[in-house]
């Protein structure tokens, strides 16, 4: 069994890295710009014991980097995103180019990307990703979260890779966490006043309820925004302050898939480095297609 070795880039509190790494493929760096992201990924060496850089990768030259079989990308996805439409900030964003840059110079046996579906919306973007000339690649949208998780949350997932490769489409899992399977018992929670604003309609939405009881139940997209409004979705907690109350820190991180023992510090700002997380169940789907193609 070979275990090919892969570097990530731009890669957050290591989510997808996470999963990629659980289906037997060796990580030999990652790298992103947010201190608090690669901070995280250093304080879970029972998972991750290889080099994190805290760089900017517009600054990293690419001969100066290990060499690897694999690499990986999952570049912000904020301007890609629908949701941007709002603020007219949907304009894309450049720094797929330097993902590109990397890949274009070492020329990798596999490369893969995660990113939102809006980013089809991008001719340029797409021509760079799944254009390059000695690759054979595969894209796959929506790839789902909820065949893994009770989670609603859609992306788009490219592989490419130098010999001809099928890659037959993810697909719901049988088993897997419901809603009250990842509830925690008495959970330490606080109950903001906002939460009651936007309850008694002061705000311009209703906050998405999720009921753990209901059969089926699903919970919305985990955001990174959570950390600044968690009063936009809550899940029903009878002995909760409104009958409703936020998920935890560490719901929240099973809601993407983390393991319990995946440590998050006890603050507002770990939501976002988990909302800004690929499923770690994701990632592992990415592997074993990996594994695959060099098994």
């Amino acid at each position: 069994m070979y275990n090919p070795k892969a570097k990530g880039y731009f890669s957050g509190c290591g989510g997808f890295e996470l999963g990629i790494q659980e289906a037997g493929v060796e990580l030999v760096q990652s790298l992103d710009l947010d201190a608090e992201a690669t901070a995280c990924m250093k304080d879970n060496p029972q998972y991750f014991n290889h080099k994190v850089l805290t760089q900017d990768i517009t600054q990293t030259t690419v001969l100066d980097q290990p060499g690897s079989d694999v690499i990986l990308g999952t570049y912000p996805c904020t301007k890609y995103s629908p949701i941007a439409d709002i603020s007219e900030t949907r304009t894309g964003d450049e720094l797929y180019l330097h993902f590109f840059r990397h890949m274009a110079i070492e020329q990798p046996e596999v490369f893969a990307l995660e990113n939102v579906p809006g980013m089809r919306k991008f001719k340029v973007v797409m021509e760079a990703m799944t254009r390059l000339p000695g690759y054979y690649v595969t894209t796959f949208c929506p790839v789902r979260a909820s065949y893994w998780l009770p989670q609603r949350r859609d992306r788009l997932i490219v592989i490419g890779s130098k010999k001809p490769f099928d890659i037959p489409p993810p697909i719901e899992q049988y088993r897997k966490p419901r809603i009250k399977d990842i509830i925690e018992r008495d959970p330490e929670v606080s109950v903001p006043d906002y939460i009651g604003s936007r309850l008694n309609g002061k705000y311009r939405d209703k906050p998405i309820i999720v009921d753990p009881e209901k059969p089926g139940a699903i919970a919305p997209t985990c955001v990174a925004h959570y950390a600044k409004d968690q009063s936009t979705r809550l899940v029903r907690d009878r002995s909760s302050k409104h009958g409703l109350r936020p998920f935890t820190i560490r719901e929240y991180a099973r809601l993407q898939g983390f393991p319990d023992d995946f440590k998050f510090k006890n603050e507002l700002s770990s939501f976002r480095l988990i909302g800004n997380a690929v499923p770690p169940p994701m990632g592992r789907w990415v592997g074993e297609q990996i594994m695959r193609y060099f098994n």
